[in-house]
């Protein structure tokens, strides 16, 4: 599950997800997308590890739990199109159920961590502290990202639902100041580890395709060899201009330096 971080109207390629194996110790996660999405609830369970056969991947089981017209927030959509809402208790009981035969299920939503479900007011959060799922926040790579990261990650803790990392949702080809900086500061802002960035456009590829790509995307807590130390090298923001004040008070006439308001001593 997790924060609006992402620009509305673009789908996230990762969903929501909690993992669980019954009959052995459960691990359970939750990955929550940030971008708005097609109107709709999907549950999704996929069989892997020894149960899966040759391959480690096996059946793939979908359960869609309510489809709607049009790209908005659940509870807004099923109002407008005159259809039943989802509550938080329908998806978690779907996603249950799916965990007594497959390894992985996935909860995809729509919109963010606190977008309503239903008239009634549930939400993703309430989704993943139903499951017992750590969260994984998918967060947008550019400007505004940390501090709707970190109100997201706040707002999980303070329903007791602990971030499990920050996946960076959408990895532009050419990133810009701020998403090279934003690599070092999100994990700062989250309170919790870098653990991937899916490039953009990956969302367009086929499923094969972005199933065969994923592992170099995510990290190693989840099942890729994606490196966050070697990725943030890689695309480290250069060193930062001198100051652009003399000695003397005056500003550089080469500067675009934003100039404090009151500061009677700089033009």
């Amino acid at each position: 599950m997790g924060g609006q971080a992402e620009p509305a109207g673009q789908a996230d390629p990762l969903g929501s997800a909690r993992q669980a194996q019954f009959g052995a110790p459960a691990r359970r996660e939750a990955v929550g997308g940030t971008a708005a999405q097609v109107g709709g609830v999907a549950v999704a369970g996929q069989v892997a590890g020894p149960r899966a056969g040759r391959g480690g991947v096996g059946a793939l089981t979908v359960v869609e739990l309510a489809r709607y017209p049009e790209p908005l927030a659940p509870a807004t959509a099923a109002r407008r199109a005159g259809l039943a809402a989802v509550s938080p208790d329908e998806i978690a009981d779907a996603a249950l159920k799916l965990a007594v035969e497959h390894d992985l299920v996935i909860v995809e939503g729509a919109g963010g961590l606190l977008v309503r479900f239903d008239e009634a007011g549930g939400t993703l959060a309430d989704v993943a502290r139903l499951l017992d799922a750590p969260v994984l926040v998918v967060a947008a790579a550019g400007l505004g990202t940390l501090n709707v990261t970190a109100l997201t990650t706040e707002a999980l803790r303070a329903r007791g639902v602990e971030p499990l990392g920050v996946v960076i949702g959408s990895w532009p080809d050419n990133p810009d100041l701020a998403a090279r900086c934003n690599l070092a500061d999100l994990p700062e802002s989250a309170g919790a580890p870098l653990l991937g960035a899916v490039p953009a456009g990956a969302g367009a590829l086929a499923p094969a395709d972005f199933g065969a790509l994923a592992p170099d995307w995510l990290a190693p807590e989840l099942g890729g060899g994606w490196d966050a130390a070697e990725f943030g090298a890689r695309h480290a923001a250069p060193a930062a201009t001198p100051t652009p004040y003399h000695s003397d008070g005056t500003e550089d006439a080469r500067s675009n330096a934003v100039r404090p308001y009151g500061d009677a001593n700089r033009p």
